[in-house]
């Protein structure tokens, strides 16, 4: 099992998958963390790793070799490495996922972060047994904009949690035809698992509660999976919950949260970014002062480091999944209101 680092020493990260999201990921990490090496990545596509190779290039780093079968790669390198940052087809994510904790390595994996429950479950329990780190990486619940307003609710200082509205839009259908994303058995659902998994993760951690009951209603648009989503549900406390997602929209990507409590309405967005107020007797929303982030790395490394409490352990990836089927049953049944209990 591979050592934990001292925090002085580089982290070394293996980039399971190099797509579109990986690159975006790295356009990131290579310029600001010179501290953050990359032995080698894990892409079956050649074309794909010729394109992180330009990556590395433009960032005056060192290519890093490619060993497309992840079994080779941790019989080979798992002695070399610290981290996996997991980048590929949800379908892939358990399996991927159990064999990088088991060679001693910590995780960080994109979102959603399984295809089922069963699935989350078990990664649960293989997190326990090694003894390894596991983050999700849904960006709103590792922001500090999204911790900010959780805890604002959870004082009590803007009041009792009364209602959330949340939207989240992206010309999605175009963006991922002919991908991976849009074939079921591979994605496990459409832009609401996908783009909306953020939505769904963020209202969960800024209400510090679950789901009781929900409706929903998914329409697929003539595609294969979802294309569009409307969810109404209620917590166990009470307060009511609705979630709007749109993936066929003009070209765009963008979310609004609206947190109504007794005292003032919070809004912000799925993925954090940013974050305002508006107390009782103002006349417009405030800036919310933050501690500045530069994304899910700099959280993922605050975490292993033991300076942040992990907000996104796999215990939130089997809330979204028992959330996620919940959802899928009602809209089965044309919208009739389902117990979470059940699922």
């Amino acid at each position: 099992m591979a050592k934990k680092r001292a925090r002085s020493q580089p982290v070394r990260v293996t980039m399971i998958g190099c797509g579109i999201m990986a690159g975006y990921h790295l356009q990131v990490m290579l310029p600001q963390f010179k501290d953050t090496l990359v032995p080698v990545v894990c892409e079956p596509s050649d074309e794909q790793y010729q394109a992180t190779a330009k990556i590395f290039t433009e960032a005056g780093r060192d290519v890093p070799p490619n060993e497309p079968n992840l079994d080779r790669l941790l019989d080979r390198y798992a002695d070399q490495l610290d981290v996996a940052f997991i980048i590929t087809p949800h379908i892939f994510h358990h399996d991927q996922t159990k064999a990088c904790l088991e060679a001693g390595l910590d995780v960080l994996l994109e979102k959603p972060m399984v295809m089922t429950v069963e699935e989350a479950r078990s990664l649960i329990d293989i997190r326990d047994r090694t003894g390894r780190l596991l983050v999700v990486a849904f960006n709103g619940g590792l922001s500090p904009e999204i911790r900010t307003a959780a805890e604002m609710i959870r004082s009590g200082q803007v009041g009792k949690l009364q209602s959330i509205s949340t939207t989240v839009w992206q010309d999605w259908r175009e963006l991922t035809a002919n991908t991976w994303r849009q074939v079921p058995e591979m994605s496990g659902g459409g832009f609401l698992f996908d783009t909306g998994a953020h939505m769904m993760n963020t209202v969960t951690a800024l209400a510090g509660e679950e789901f009781k009951q929900v409706a929903a209603w998914l329409d697929k648009r003539g595609a294969s999976v979802d294309i569009i989503g409307a969810v109404m549900g209620r917590l166990t406390s009470g307060a009511l919950v609705t979630m709007h997602g749109s993936g066929e929209t003009v070209p765009s990507c963008d979310s609004e949260v609206l947190v109504f409590c007794s005292e003032a309405i919070i809004r912000t967005g799925v993925w954090g970014r940013h974050l305002e107020m508006m107390g009782r007797g103002a006349k417009t929303f405030e800036p919310v002062k933050v501690s500045p982030s530069s994304g899910a790395w700099q959280q993922f490394l605050a975490v292993r480091r033991g300076d942040l409490t992990n907000p996104c352990p796999p215990e939130v990836g089997l809330r979204m999944a028992r959330l996620w089927d919940a959802i899928r049953a009602s809209s089965a049944q044309g919208g009739k209101s389902v117990l979470l209990k059940d699922y």
